[in-house]
């Protein structure tokens, strides 16, 4: 079935009201829920991506995924499914507008105090989600929904997560018109192929704010190759000569959102917004603006250093309280065969730019010897789930992505996500030369408990520890958390240790995960 439901049509339970978006991907429609006094959003996707099996798997994973994020700016996740064949989601419906129809609609300049509050709270959810695991890689202004408030300024959602990824087809660009909308906003890493993480959401945010200020897209171009040509190697656009009424200092701001290395944009959407707003009022000198420094930061996460053996020398990581939560935002993409897979992805949760084996089954490449060494607690390939949903991505110490189609650094790391009952995160650091791990005591980092462990598979130590996460940790600051660090006496794993944080302490962390986890 590829045809429109009609208002009165009962599917998946849902009683149709009518048909609120089509996109590629699929059909939005208001509808009635099947028990409760609501209405919610039921996205039906086309037929040609149901009835694509690796596709399914994928949508249901990360509508699961996207399910778990509960934030006052991003539309919420209410359920999923198949009917008649039909891959379907059901999502809270905001009866709105979205800042495309805004744009369009909309005949004055939109204030600059509106822009500055559509685009704080976009980034807010945007955050909440990079703390989650997941990245958006579609954020565009009809994906920004707007709720009126009388008398109040706009409830801000950010929609669409999880739910747009192609799964490395290219169907969703099938339109020239939505190449260009899939283009208009994709950073150059995107275009390139390239490591993808947050920053690349920053950058289309950085794309949205330019175009919420001046009602143009910043790389405005006849062709989608001409389109991508810009974004890779013209200079960002200055907002002040489409809008001269704007302050100079936007244009800092704008330029440093789009700067074609990451490491040069803001570190976070939230850094983006802040730096917008202190533009945007308008009594900043554009010269002093540089924006990471008139702006003030948000409170570091206290860190507690950590000594680790590798091989016959210490390499000091650093635990920022729950000893890995701040690694867990970066997403890496899988490389794309064509310039189509990888415009047409949304949101996803975190893989490292993956290998392939020769039957072309994306695999950890030169990590394997990691998954290989825990078969039952780490996922076996960088988009399927481990223990408990653990979903991992591969980083250097330096906490930056790593390839995995290169060789692998001297110590190489999977960096996974828990489902916070108890596990927040689990840290797998392993010697690629095979050498045992060493265990170096830090003076300010004293384990309440430390035993010898043995089981069939092998024996090991654990240690735990009590710690407390940081003041500004987005679901709780300061509150008590355990941290576990096991090590192996086994030749199959000795040259790996672990560093698992979450719980309450470091005893029921130990209690509730440990005694149970699969080694």
């Amino acid at each position: 079935m590829t045809e429109t439901l009609t208002p009165g049509t009962v599917f998946a339970g849902y009683l149709i009201e009518r048909v609120l978006g089509i996109g590629g991907m699929g059909t939005v429609y208001v509808a009635r829920h099947p028990r409760l006094p609501r209405r919610d959003a039921l996205k039906v996707l086309a037929q040609t991506h149901s009835g694509d099996e690796e596709f399914r798997a994928r949508f249901i994973r990360e509508a699961e995924l996207a399910a778990r994020l509960e934030h006052p700016n991003i539309v919420a996740v209410h359920d999923r499914g198949v009917h008649d064949g039909q891959l379907w989601i059901a999502m809270q419906f905001v009866d709105g507008i979205d800042a495309a129809g805004l744009i369009r609609h909309d005949a004055a300049d939109l204030p600059p105090e509106r822009v500055s509050h559509i685009v704080g709270s976009a980034a807010r959810g945007l955050d909440a989600a990079h703390r989650a695991g997941l990245l958006h890689r579609d954020v565009k202004p009809a994906n920004i929904l707007l709720e009126s408030r009388p008398g109040e300024p706009d409830r801000v959602f950010v929609s669409d997560f999880g739910i747009a990824r192609a799964a490395g087809q290219s169907t969703a660009l099938t339109a020239v018109g939505s190449v260009l909308a899939t283009l208009a906003y994709a950073a150059p890493e995107q275009l390139m192929g390239g490591v993808v993480d947050r920053r690349a959401d920053v950058y289309a945010l950085g794309c949205t704010l330019y175009e919420l200020l001046t009602r143009t897209k910043p790389f405005p171009r006849d062709t989608a190759v001409a389109v991508m040509q810009a974004h890779i190697q013209d200079p960002p656009p200055r907002a002040t000569t489409a809008n001269p009424l704007l302050p100079q200092a936007i244009d800092r701001v704008i330029a440093r959102s789009l700067a074609k290395n990451p490491d040069d944009r803001y570190p976070s959407c939230g850094a983006l917004a802040d730096a917008a707003a202190v533009a945007l009022d308008g009594r900043v000198d554009a010269l002093t603006i540089d924006l990471g420094n008139t702006v003030p930061r948000r409170p570091a996460r206290r860190r507690v250093g950590l000594a680790i053996g590798i091989a016959a020398s210490v390499v000091v990581v650093g635990v920022a309280s729950a000893v890995v939560l701040t690694r867990n935002s970066a997403e890496p993409s899988v490389t794309p065969s064509t310039i189509a897979s990888t415009t047409s992805t949304a949101a996803t949760s975190p893989p490292a730019v993956t290998g392939t084996t020769t039957s072309g089954r994306l695999s950890w490449g030169s990590h394997t010897f990691i998954a290989q060494a825990f078969p039952e607690l780490l996922p076996a390939t960088p988009v399927e789930s481990g223990y408990q949903g653990l979903r991992c991505v591969a980083r250097d110490l330096n906490n930056r992505p790593v390839d995995v189609n290169q060789p692998a650094p001297a110590v190489a790391d999977l960096d996974c996500n828990g489902n916070r009952d108890p596990v927040e995160s689990v840290l797998v650091g392993c010697n690629s030369n095979r050498s045992p791990t060493n265990y170096f005591a830090h003076p300010d980092f004293v384990p309440i408990g430390d035993e010898r462990w043995e089981r069939r598979s092998g024996r090991g130590r654990i240690l735990w520890f009590d710690t407390t996460t940081a003041d500004n940790d987005p679901l709780g600051p300061n509150r008590p958390q355990g941290l576990l660090r096991i090590l192996f006496d086994d030749p199959q794993r000795n040259f790996c240790s672990l560093f698992v944080s979450g719980g309450n302490s470091g005893r029921d962390l130990y209690d509730r995960w440990w005694r149970s986890a699969p080694f």
